[in-house]
């Protein structure tokens, strides 16, 4: 599961990146506005399944209350979802070994 929320978080983060970055000009500067419909609703989309995941994650892998609130925030706040994807790239190693 956490293989699947990471590629969740980096698909919502660049979703989120494209709506901050391309859309959102293309509907001010270039007048189509229909650029941030779609991606307003492909970004609101992966959001929630990010939510969803995130909760799923952060129960059944009892992260610590740090890396918790990063997830919280990567979610809202441009560029943290990389950073976030190394962290749990690490925590997912260190899973691994308990797992197995």
């Amino acid at each position: 599961m956490l293989r699947i929320f990471r590629i969740v978080s980096l698909v919502e983060g660049i979703s989120f990146l494209l709506l901050l970055f391309v859309a959102m000009p293309a509907k001010y500067y270039l007048g189509v506005p229909e650029a941030v419909t779609v991606m307003g609703w492909s970004h609101g989309f992966l959001f929630m399944l990010y939510v969803g995941c995130a909760m799923v994650v952060m129960q059944r892998h009892k992260l610590p209350d740090s890396t918790s609130a990063l997830i919280m925030i990567a979610g809202m706040t441009p560029f943290v979802c990389f950073y976030l994807d190394k962290k749990l790239r690490e925590a997912s190693m260190q899973l691994a070994p308990k797992m197995a």
